[in-house]
C-alpha cells in the first residue's frame, strides 16, 4: 500500500508544519459544517478527532443540511465563521456559483493527489470541491410491513402503503433530482413535469423529509414503512437491528457524493486545508466507508468485506458503476422545480 504510506507522510508533514506555526496554537479551533445524525458522528470519529490529535486544533461542528450550510455561507460572505464545509453534490455547484468557496490546491492539500479524478470538481480551471465518498438513493422499507423487497419505485403508490410513505422535498439535496428521476420512472418527458407533480400530490405520504435525519427518524419510529432513503441511513438502521431493508428497484438508483469545501475568506486557511487533507487519507476514507458505507473517493482504500457489500456500488464494483448526475443541468431547473413543487404538491397536502 505505497499510496497509503505516502498519504500518511503527507498528513504528518502538514501536522508538523501546523504545530510549528505560532498563529495555529493548540487552543485554536476551526468550524466545520457537516450533517447531523450518524453522518456527523462519523465525520467526527474519522476526520475531526484524528485531525485534533495530530494538530491540537479543536473542531467545532456546525450541524445542518447542505442547503442550510449554503445559506449560512452566503450570509457570512464578508466575514465567515465557518472554515470548512461538507455539502452534497448539486449544492456544491451552487456554492461555487455564489462565490463563497476558495480554491483547493495540492500545495496546501497534498493528499488531493490520490483522489479519484471523478471526485475532484473544478470550474474555470480552479478546483472548488473534493469528494469524500459516494452514496445512493434507493428504496427503504420496514420488513415487517413489507415482507418482500419492493421491485419498483411505483410501489410507493400501492394502496396498502397509504399514509406511510417517505420521499424527499426540494429542501433536501435529493429532492429536485428525485423529481427528475421519477420522470424517468413514469416515462414522463422531463420538459413537462406536470404529470410527475400530479402523481406526487396524489401520493399519500407520512412525510416529505427535508433532511436525511428526518427520514431516518420516520423509519425508526414506524411513521414511514416504505420510501426513498440513502443507503447510508438505511444500513445504519439495519446495523442497529431494526427491521429495515434496502432495495435497488428495477428502474435503478442515482448516486452522488459528500464533498468538502474551503470557505473563501477564512482567516484560518492553513488549518482548514490541513483538515481537508486529513479527510483525504486512506485511513479516513476507509473509516467513512466502514461507518457510513460511503464509496471511497481515495485511491487504494481497503474496506472490510462486510462493509464492502453495503457500498453504493457493491463489493465488486467501483465508481464507474454509479449513475451520477450532471448537477449543472439539475441546478438549471432547481428554482423552477421548487416553485412548481410548492404550488402543485406541497399546497395540496
Amino acid at each position: 500500500m505505497a499510496i497509503s504510506f505516502r498519504n500518511v507522510l503527507c498528513a504528518s508533514a502538514v501536522a508538523a508544519a501546523l504545530m510549528n506555526q505560532p498563529v495555529l496554537a493548540a487552543d485554536q479551533a476551526i468550524t466545520v459544517a457537516w450533517y447531523g445524525g450518524n453522518w456527523g458522528d462519523a465525520f467526527k470519529a474519522c476526520v475531526a478527532d484524528p485531525f485534533t490529535r495530530a494538530t491540537g486544533i479543536r473542531v467545532t461542528p456546525e450541524v445542518g443540511t447542505s442547503t442550510t450550510t449554503l445559506a449560512k455561507l452566503q450570509q457570512q460572505k464578508d466575514a465567515p465563521t465557518i472554515d470548512v464545509a461538507w455539502m452534497d453534490g448539486g449544492i456544491s455547484e451552487l456554492a461555487q456559483a455564489a462565490g463563497v468557496l476558495d480554491g483547493l490546491d495540492r500545495a496546501g492539500i497534498p493528499n488531493m493527489a490520490h483522489v479519484l479524478p471523478q471526485a475532484v470538481y473544478s470550474h474555470g480551471g480552479a478546483t472548488y470541491a473534493v469528494g469524500t465518498g459516494y452514496y445512493s438513493l434507493g428504496l427503504t422499507y420496514n420488513t415487517r410491513d413489507v415482507p418482500a423487497a419492493p421491485k419498483s419505485w411505483k410501489d410507493l403508490w400501492k394502496p396498502e402503503y397509504a399514509g406511510a410513505v417517505a420521499v424527499p422535498s426540494p429542501s433536501n439535496s435529493s429532492g429536485v433530482p428525485f423529481i427528475l428521476f421519477m420522470a424517468k420512472v413514469w416515462g414522463v418527458n422531463a420538459a413537462d413535469l406536470g404529470p410527475v407533480y400530479q402523481r406526487l400530490a396524489a401520493l399519500d405520504t407520512a412525510l416529505f423529509f427535508d433532511s436525511s435525519g428526518a427520514a431516518t427518524n420516520a423509519f425508526q419510529s414506524g411513521e414511514a414503512v416504505i420510501g426513498a432513503h440513502f443507503n447510508v441511513g438505511a444500513w445504519d438502521l439495519i446495523d442497529k437491528g431494526l427491521p429495515i431493508g434496502f432495495a435497488v428497484p428495477q428502474e435503478g438508483v442515482w448516486a452522488t457524493d459528500a464533498r468538502l469545501h474551503l470557505v473563501k475568506g477564512t482567516p484560518r486557511k492553513a488549518a482548514a486545508q490541513a483538515f481537508i487533507d486529513t479527510a483525504l487519507t486512506p485511513q479516513a476514507s476507509s473509516c467513512l466507508a466502514t461507518r457510513l458505507y460511503l464509496g471511497p473517493s481515495v485511491e487504494g482504500v481497503q474496506v472490510p468485506p462486510e462493509a464492502a457489500r453495503k457500498l453504493p456500488w457493491g463489493e465488486k464494483g467501483s465508481v464507474k458503476d454509479l449513475s451520477l448526475l450532471d448537477w449543472n443541468e439539475v441546478n438549471a431547473r432547481r428554482a423552477e422545480i421548487t416553485d412548481a413543487w410548492n404550488r402543485q404538491v406541497a399546497r395540496k397536502r
